[in-house]
């Protein structure tokens, strides 16, 4: 007998347009058994939230898949969007993600994040120029990113609630890996340098990450301290427009270590 979590898990990311083989073999659940499941829809209505939200309940609490919401908070500072849905009336609000259309992989990624924090409820995808944007609708996202509000992020101060820094503590993995699959990439750097011999040149691979806001990137350097990798941070002069700081990764051990859990983006 499967807990109603792992049903509602599994049934979210079926939403999202995983295979059943692929769910399959993320949760180890029978192909019989996910097919039975995307058949009957009662069971998606069954083990649908009805609403409730984990942080208006008498006794606030995290969400339930801890890591699947490090990733997401990682998402959401670095990228992500919450705002009314229609004219506003209804109180509903929409998590919005996008995406670059070169990197189908980081859309399901996105996508499995985003089902697993709020098993049960659709993630829809909406193409853009150039890019796709993932979301869910849902009336308490507010309530599980507290730094929603007016204006820009990088405009107003952005802090984490303590029960959102234990959970980077625990998980700073998947927060680091949010931050850089929205806001940072993976590359090669090349350096060239003039020598008796003429230009020689040396490559090597580098993490960067670059936000206009101060306070996130805090939050990035603070949980790449918590992982204990080394990091460079410079301000890239934009006038006149907002400058941004760039965050570096260089150092090879460094590098290996965010490839472990990063890696480039697809």
């Amino acid at each position: 007998m499967y807990s109603s979590h792992i049903r509602r898990s599994a049934v979210s990311m079926l939403d999202t347009g995983l295979s059943q083989a692929e769910v399959s073999r993320r949760l180890g659940i029978s192909c019989a058994t996910l097919r039975s499941w995307s058949r009957n829809r009662s069971l998606i209505e069954k083990y649908r939230d009805n609403g409730e939200c984990p942080r208006c309940e008498p006794i606030p609490r995290p969400p339930t898949d801890l890591r699947a919401y490090g990733h997401l908070l990682g998402l959401y500072l670095g990228d992500g969007t919450i705002s009314p849905t229609g004219d506003g009336t209804r109180g509903v609000w929409r998590l919005r993600v996008s995406c670059t259309d070169m990197w189908p992989g980081l859309m399901d990624e996105y996508a499995v994040s985003m089902g697993m924090v709020l098993p049960g409820h659709s993630i829809g995808r909406a193409q853009r120029t150039g890019c796709t944007e993932v979301y869910s609708d849902w009336k308490h996202w507010p309530c599980l990113f507290p730094q929603h509000g007016p204006g820009k992020k990088h405009e107003r101060t952005i802090t984490l609630e303590p029960w959102q820094r234990e959970i980077v503590r625990v998980h700073p993995e998947e927060f680091v890996k949010g931050l850089i699959h929205s806001d940072g990439w993976r590359g090669i750097n090349r350096v060239r340098r003039l020598t008796p011999e003429g230009w020689r040149y040396h490559e090597y691979p580098r993490y960067e990450f670059v936000n206009a806001s101060r306070d996130i990137v805090d939050l990035f350097t603070d949980a790449l301290d918590l992982l204990e990798i080394p990091w460079r941070v410079r301000v890239q002069r934009r006038p006149p427009h907002r400058d941004k700081i760039s965050v570096s990764v260089a150092r090879r051990d460094a590098v290996a270590r965010l490839d472990t859990f990063v890696g480039p983006k697809s």
